[in-house]
């Protein structure tokens, strides 16, 4: 059926914390809609990787159009379906902007987490109609009352507007359809700012996501605002890239085609363009007969890499694979930078930007599993501002990069804003954490049992270990979401890492000065402990310039070489231990020290 009218389309989305139910609601609405018969249905349908699969999160937004009967009409409802991790809020910032509706979605048994209102707000931003979900109504665990006075107090929506549903058997899931119909709008001219200026039938379309396909090359998931897309020559406005669309069609939840994408519709247009880079989340295609007369939809910004870490392979061997690999990633995820680095230590690498610690988890974990690379991955690092003494401001990604300390005048830090949400009894906790962390408080809101504490905190602070700690000291019951604020001066020096006299770059770092001799003392500590031993002596030091402010020593391994003799004069014994000791000198100028995936997590984990 292809429904051309308007009024009887609805684009919405999923507002959710990571675990909320959000994958099970959809597979719910698959279901109910008939949009994948029962043969081929099989649980997370809109996950289609294998690691979204075992982790229960959504790392590509995936958008698919059902079918619904309501009141006599046939209504299409386009779903995009949001990844539900903050480290791709980028593609949550497109997809919201292509819906004029979005259901928030609460866990009755977790209540209201910082994710959920740091995704509302934006939808709030947009001006688009939230519909309240209380999600697992079913559980024993579940407290409903306390949900719905959150859900008044942190959004201010009306106990009265509020849904209950049960999306694992189905409860309450056709309300929540009928809602969506009855309340979200039919797509309009929300995108529109300059409306009196635009002629309404000159195509314009957001790119939500992209995709690359091997026969089909690069694939854009688009929203169509304006006009319509057919078959032919089309224009991407921020690349300023022509292209003649192989394939068009929509998503059901499989690729679909069709002969065209008409206004207020979400579906897909297969570019046949080899470089997915062209394709940038949040840019405007046009027909490019028209692309000087119209302006492009508002709201576009790149993907900005938060965190960097340098990614060698075991085996230098493997480099030309790992390269290979890397690039094949990159065509499908366009947020990937990377560029190729070298260490005296480790042989050639790469340095690869990143959106957030999860993200180069998830990547990682792809290279190994996918490629069947073996990699040893740096600590990851944050982008630093360097003002010279000479007024020019850089910046480095890595340690590596930081200049001689006689040429910085001041270094300047990224900050991020920290919202969490946790149960009152572990505030005291939470705010011992974050002082640690050199966090600074900024308000708190409490509701309930429950509190939101937001902060400012150097993202370098927050990429390593924050995480893991934070639900360690609220025995798992606190969230968090994080944003990019600013930059801030900080007193802060570059540690190197010597092991056998030999700077290891890849093991330096940059931390604050008050904290640069415990930091330096614990990672040469926890060195000593996973460098193996070897036949001679290996010295392991931190050092500020020349100066050595940290150093522990791993014993040779000792041969009895004297066990052989069985009597004779006191000269014999002393003239082999002397011929031993000789050896062990040459040894230790000539001994290389192979470094283990340990030695660089010890640095991550201290």
């Amino acid at each position: 059926m292809i429904n051309s009218d308007l009024s009887l389309i609805r684009n919405f989305s999923i507002i959710a914390h990571i675990d909320h139910g959000k994958t099970t609601l959809t597979d719910a609405f698959l279901r109910l809609t008939g949009a994948v018969n029962a043969l081929n249905f099989h649980d997370r349908m809109m996950d289609s990787n294998p690691i979204e699969q075992e982790k229960g999160v959504t790392i590509k937004l995936a958008p698919v159009r059902m079918h619904y009967q309501h009141q006599g009409q046939e209504y299409v409802l386009n779903l995009i379906d949001t990844p539900g991790h903050v480290d791709f809020g980028y593609e949550v910032d497109r997809s919201l902007a292509a819906c004029e509706g979005a259901l928030l979605l609460i866990d009755a048994t977790q209540g209201v987490q910082a994710q959920t209102l740091a995704n509302y707000q934006k939808a709030k931003n947009l001006n688009l109609k939230i519909i309240p979900v209380i999600n697992k109504i079913d559980l024993p665990s579940a407290n409903v009352e306390q949900s719905i006075l959150e859900i008044m107090e942190f959004f201010e929506l009306d106990e009265e507007d509020i849904l209950m549903v049960s999306a694992k058997t189905g409860e309450g899931v056709e309300k929540v359809l009928q809602r969506i119909i009855e309340e979200i709008p039919a797509p309009g001219k929300k995108l529109i700012q300059e409306e009196k200026d635009q002629e309404s039938d000159k195509l314009r379309a957001l790119i939500i996501t992209s995709k690359f396909d091997n026969h089909q090359g690069a694939i854009a998931y688009v929203r169509v605002v304006n006009g319509e897309i057919r078959r032919k020559d089309l224009y991407l406005s921020f690349s300023k890239t022509k292209f003649l669309p192989v394939e068009i069609g929509i998503f059901s939840p499989e690729k679909e085609k069709r002969e065209v994408l008409r206004e207020g519709e979400v579906g897909y247009v297969a570019t046949g363009l080899k470089d997915i880079s062209l394709l940038k989340v949040g840019d405007t295609i046009t027909s490019f007969e028209d692309k000087e007369l119209i302006d492009v939809l508002p709201g576009y910004k790149e993907p900005t890499p938060m965190v960097f870490m340098e990614i060698y392979p075991v085996d230098s061997k493997d480099f030309t694979d790992l390269k290979d690999a890397m690039a094949k990633l990159t065509m499908h995820d366009s947020a990937l930078q990377y560029q190729g680095t070298h260490s005296i230590a480790l042989g050639n690498g790469l340095r690869v930007g990143f959106l957030g610690i999860f993200h180069a988890e998830i990547v990682r974990e792809r290279l190994m599993r996918e490629f069947g690379l073996n990699l040893i991955a740096t600590a990851p690092s944050v982008t630093y501002q360097i003002v010279t003494t000479n007024e020019k401001t850089i910046e480095i990604h890595s340690p590596a990069e930081m200049p001689d300390q006689s040429r910085v005048k001041k270094i300047l830090e990224p900050i991020a804003t920290l919202s969490i949400f946790c149960p009152e009894s572990y505030v005291s906790n939470i705010m011992k954490l974050c002082h640690d962390k050199r966090a600074i408080l900024v308000g708190s809101v409490g509701s309930g049992n429950r509190t939101r504490l937001e902060y400012f905190i150097p993202l370098a602070e927050l990429i390593t270990d924050f995480h893991d700690k934070l639900k360690s000291v609220t025995s798992g019951f606190a969230s968090m979401e994080y944003l990019m604020h600013d930059f801030r001066e900080v007193e802060a020096v570059k540690v190197e890492i010597l092991v056998n006299g030999e700077s290891v770059e890849a093991l330096s770092f940059i931390t604050v000065r008050e904290n640069v001799e415990i930091k330096a003392r614990a990672i040469v500590k926890k060195l000593k402990d996973v460098i193996p031993r070897q036949l001679f002596e290996i010295p392991i030091q931190a050092s500020i310039g020349a100066k050595i402010i940290a150093r522990e020593t791993i014993k040779a391994f000792r041969k009895d070489v004297t066990a052989k003799l069985y009597g004779g004069d006191r000269t014999r014994r002393m003239k082999l231990l002397k011929k031993q000791a000789e050896g062990k000198k040459k040894m230790k100028q000539i001994g290389r020290v192979e470094l283990n995936q340990d030695a660089f997590l010890a640095v991550l984990e201290t």
